[in-house]
């Protein structure tokens, strides 16, 4: 089997591996000054549907402002394609009820925003943007594994593939090899047998397993219907149970429960409305009594936070690991498609401003690609490793006083609008952690809320009437 010729030969070769999401960003990226081969294992749908590679897709996802930011920089007028498409933009924390560990959110004016949709028209329509845009550069393998990479341990030339119909393989020579391929990534297996010492692994499993169906929306709910979150605590007895309901194209709801170690939702669909009404708050149960039930209960394990330190590595030239790649998170935060969205954008503007081919220039952009990962990083770990057998050792001194700095600005958020907007700032990943240091945030953390905490969900009048409650 032979690879497609390229147009450019001048312009080089990038091969990235994987299909979904944060592979097409990236092959956006690059393609402005290579021609890029994106290799895909699974057939990828011609219309927003399933796919086998993509089973975490039936579950929640959210588009947080800083993601969607990125993403409208690399690809102009996506979200108005979206929201053609059904996708809903949530205004924060305006469309959002929800209840933290330490009470009730109130609903401030909008400062940012999060994109809701199914993961399946999310992917779909970005991947029609980006070969819309940039098709001519960029060709898509699907229905091809890449087995391995090509090379030494000094520098990768290329990836070795297989047809999954014919089984015919082949190697794939390249300039530079981007492992998209989300949290299966094989790269520390193929690395090893390069010789290449792997890069330093950091896991915080908090046990974490989700459960999520599909319902009909109740008729009649106002067309700006909030966000249902209802979190788990981390630091309470037992274990940690949360869920989350968000509107979808098609009238739908999908509502996600999930729980940690001893705690677990599972596939009954009797067990999961009951489930949902033993949360720390029984609204989402209340919520979905009234709804139909549009299909079965899907379930996932794999939610552990995982974390590969390349950008500490020395990795072989001409190859960069990037998204779920190199960190995944646990789901719950929905922080994974923003940092891949950031990480695109990072790889872009390192390639427009070094140009491209210098010596050691893709381990200076896997350093930079670090940053947006280590926010969401901080911000998954610093609650997971608080449940337990999370972790060998259980949280360290400095996340203990680290988790009671953030419960204190939470505890705060509660009745104070400028920390609410300060913690959403950084939950949305439009900035970094250092955000929540700043002298004004730290002298009203010290005051705390100036409004009382609520006893009940933020619903509005109406809303309560539309959903009979």
């Amino acid at each position: 089997m032979k690879a497609p010729a390229s147009p450019g030969i001048s312009r080089g070769r990038a091969v990235i591996i994987g299909g979904g999401l944060a592979a097409m960003l990236t092959a956006r990226a690059v393609s402005e000054v290579m021609d890029v081969l994106v290799i895909e294992r699974d057939i990828l749908p011609d219309k927003p549907q399933p796919r086998t590679g993509l089973p975490q897709a039936r579950h929640t996802h959210m588009l947080w402002a800083g993601g969607a930011d990125a993403i409208e920089e690399l690809l102009p007028g996506t979200a108005k394609e979206l929201e053609a498409a059904e996708a809903r933009r949530i205004p924060l924390t305006t469309g959002m009820v929800a209840l933290s560990p330490q009470g009730w959110y109130r609903r401030w004016t909008e400062s940012h925003y999060a994109i809701t949709c199914s993961r399946d028209l999310l992917d779909w329509v970005v991947r029609q943007r980006v070969l819309r845009d940039a098709g001519h550069r960029i060709t898509v393998m699907d229905g091809t594994s890449v087995r391995g990479l090509a090379g030494t341990g000094t520098a990768v030339t290329g990836v070795s593939v297989r047809r999954e119909d014919t089984g015919d393989e082949d190697t794939l020579l390249a300039d530079l090899v981007v492992d998209a391929s989300g949290r299966a990534s094989r790269t520390p297996q193929w690395l090893t047998s390069l010789g290449v010492q792997p890069a330093a692994v950091r896991e915080v499993d908090s046990g974490l397993v989700y459960a999520s169906r599909l319902y009909q929306a109740p008729m009649g709910l106002p067309e700006d219907w909030p966000i249902i979150n209802v979190q788990a605590n981390p630091r309470c007895d037992g274990p940690g149970k949360g869920g989350v309901i968000t509107l979808l194209e098609g009238g739908r709801w999908l509502v996600t429960l999930y729980g940690t170690r001893g705690g677990e939702p599972t596939k009954d669909v009797e067990g999961f409305q009951r489930f949902a009404r033993e949360l720390r708050h029984p609204i989402i149960g209340e919520l979905i009594s009234k709804a139909p039930p549009l299909g079965p209960v899907s379930v996932t394990h794999m939610t552990a936070n995982r974390r590969h330190f390349y950008e500490k590595a020395s990795l072989p030239d001409n190859l960069l690991i990037i998204g779920d790649a190199i960190a995944s998170y646990n789901p719950t935060y929905g922080h994974g498609m923003s940092v891949a969205a950031q990480g695109a954008v990072i790889l872009r503007e390192a390639i427009r401003r070094h140009g491209w081919g210098r010596p050691g220039l893709t381990g200076r952009m896997q350093k930079a690609l670090a940053k947006p990962v280590s926010t969401a990083w901080t911000l998954a770990t610093g609650t997971d490793v608080f449940y337990p057998g999370a972790t060998d050792t259980g949280p360290t001194a400095a996340e203990r006083l680290a988790a009671a700095f953030v419960d204190r600005l939470s505890y705060t958020a509660t009745g104070s609008g400028p920390m609410a907007r300060a913690l959403t700032d950084v939950m949305t990943l439009r900035k970094g952690p250092a955000r929540l240091a700043r002298p004004g945030i730290l002298v009203r953390a010290m005051v705390g809320p100036v409004k009382p905490g609520l006893s009940r969900p933020p619903l509005t009048a109406d809303e309560r009437a539309a959903a009979g409650l």
